[in-house]
């Protein structure tokens, strides 16, 4: 059987483009370190949110030299607290939980995203350096009010910020 010259030239560059969309596949989801969202946050009962210790005022709290952690609560349209106050040059790792329908959370700037799913606790870890204002998000569509649903994770400079109040300011 005769195969002709640019028969060939297709087959192999048909291979070459299957091996590469392979190799493509390959490194995202093994090469830059994504994961699956997991359950190592623990569970909650997203219907008694108010008698959690951690999630019923939900707030910023020290934890470490430069380490802090975060307790928020996604709401149809809110994030609470709002805003989320932090100082520079920190490690702050946030506990994301939902008390209604699923939700998303974004750190805009960051490639910290996760989903929040009611009665689980999402756990995300955001490195912040420089002083400024983060945009909060939710990219899953949670109601009509979905558009609505922002945030702000605030960085103020070290010496601004007072942490026996949790940052609030």
């Amino acid at each position: 059987m005769h195969i002709h010259q640019y028969e060939k030239l297709w087959l192999g560059m048909s291979l070459l483009l299957i091996v590469g969309f392979i190799a493509t596949i390959t490194y995202g989801a093994v090469g830059v370190g994504v994961t699956m969202v997991d359950d190592s946050g623990g569970n909650v009962n997203p219907n008694a949110l108010d008698e959690h210790p951690e999630f019923s005022d939900p707030g910023v709290e020290q934890v470490g030299e430069n380490e802090y952690e975060a307790h928020v609560v996604a709401r149809q349209f809110i994030f609470q607290p709002d805003p989320i106050v932090v100082p520079a040059n920190s490690t702050v790792t946030f506990y994301v939980t939902s008390a209604d329908v699923i939700h998303g959370f974004s750190v805009v700037g960051t490639n910290a995203n996760t989903m929040v799913i009611p009665g689980e606790v999402s756990e995300v870890t955001v490195e912040v350096n420089e002083a400024g204002e983060y945009g909060l998000i939710c990219h899953e569509y949670c109601g009509s009010g979905h558009h609505t649903m922002e945030g702000i994770l605030r960085v103020v400079p070290e010496g601004e910020y007072n942490s026996s109040d949790g940052g609030e300011q």
